[in-house]
């Protein structure tokens, strides 16, 4: 029997100095703290699997609103709703993601809807909208998901002409002043994910995203590719945040797996590895990690990455770089 772990991330971003906690920090803290503190026990407990742990917890933050998942999700350049989402099960490789959605309430709900039917992996807009209709899923108005606070960053976004996701982490967006524009060279927070290990030893990944302020329509980030933002075997699972574009031109999910097995590296060396070379690309960011021995990292090369960690009964959260290398074992 194995001792559960459950790691999340809410994002990574940022390449200035940490800064210290927004004023809306605690409502996303509180909501990792509650996923960690509900699904970590049950997991515990043996009353869920990984694969249903790391569905609960991603549904969880794409409910809350101040995660870039979900309702809460950025808007793109013609200030539309669009978002992707995967999940895989490690035991026997299943897969599900979806790409392009405008009205599904919960987009991991969709991407699991597909790994169990097993056919088709991935479906994308209003063909993969009208599979979760038929299948019950929750839809809602695509302004229901738009906040403020997003509508709000969309407008900072297209008043000062940045470039996609530069306003993404913008708390202060709905500010007349805004007091930390020095910090707002940061790279976009745009994913939540959520790795689990079982006391079975069984472990899965899921991952989501709205994507970037001021995306073009139909563009499509790594949170839906399986083996770029997602990946979970027999020996690792993996969810990564940060430009999804270097993210899917290394395949850096499936890329972290075959390192780990293929090498001697540590899972920290490998996690690493993966950072160094999505980097040069554009991407920095980060990802969360562990193996089927209960070990775990949650890396960044970047300012912040918001990561939470339920492990031996214990819960820990963070968002700044003072534990930048964090690791454990369970």
């Amino acid at each position: 029997m194995s001792v559960p772990v459950l790691l999340i991330h809410g994002g990574a971003g940022g390449d200035g100095p940490w800064g210290g906690p927004t004023k809306l920090d605690p409502g996303r803290i509180d909501c990792m703290t509650i996923i960690l503190q509900e699904v970590g026990r049950a997991l515990e407990r043996g009353e869920i699997s990984a694969l249903q742990a790391v569905t609960i917890a991603v549904q969880i933050m794409e409910d809350e609103p101040l995660f870039n998942a979900g309702r809460g999700s950025v808007l793109d350049a013609q200030g539309d709703i669009s978002m992707d989402a995967s999940i895989m099960n490690g035991p026997d490789g299943a897969a599900g993601a979806c790409a392009g959605l405008k009205n599904t309430k919960h987009p991991i709900a969709l991407a699991r809807h597909l790994l169990d039917n097993g056919w088709p992996v991935i479906m994308i807009g209003e063909g993969a909208e009208e599979v979760g209709r038929k299948a019950g899923l929750d839809m809602v108005e695509s302004d229901w998901l738009k906040t403020d606070l997003r509508r709000a960053q969309w407008s900072k976004w297209q008043a000062t002409k940045g470039r996609p996701g530069s306003t993404d982490e913008d708390d202060n967006a709905q500010s007349p002043l805004l007091d930390h524009d020095s910090e707002i060279e940061r790279a976009p927070a745009g994913t939540v994910g959520a790795v689990a290990l079982d006391v079975d030893g069984e472990m899965a990944a899921a991952t989501s995203s709205g994507g970037m302020t001021g995306k073009p329509p139909g563009r499509i980030g790594d949170s839906c590719l399986i083996g770029a933002g997602t990946w979970a075997d027999g020996r690792v699972a993996i969810s990564c945040t940060g430009i999804g574009e270097a993210y899917i031109r290394t395949a850096a999910a499936r890329r972290f797996s075959d390192l780990y097995e293929l090498t001697d590296m540590t899972l920290a060396d490998v996690g690493d590895r993966v950072l160094e070379e999505v980097a040069p690309l554009g991407g920095r960011g980060g990802l969360i990690a562990l193996n089927s021995h209960g070990e775990f990292i949650l890396p960044f090369h970047t300012t912040l990455m918001y990561r939470g960690v339920w492990a031996n009964g214990r819960i820990t959260t963070d968002i700044g770089p003072d534990s930048t290398r964090e690791k454990g074992k369970s």
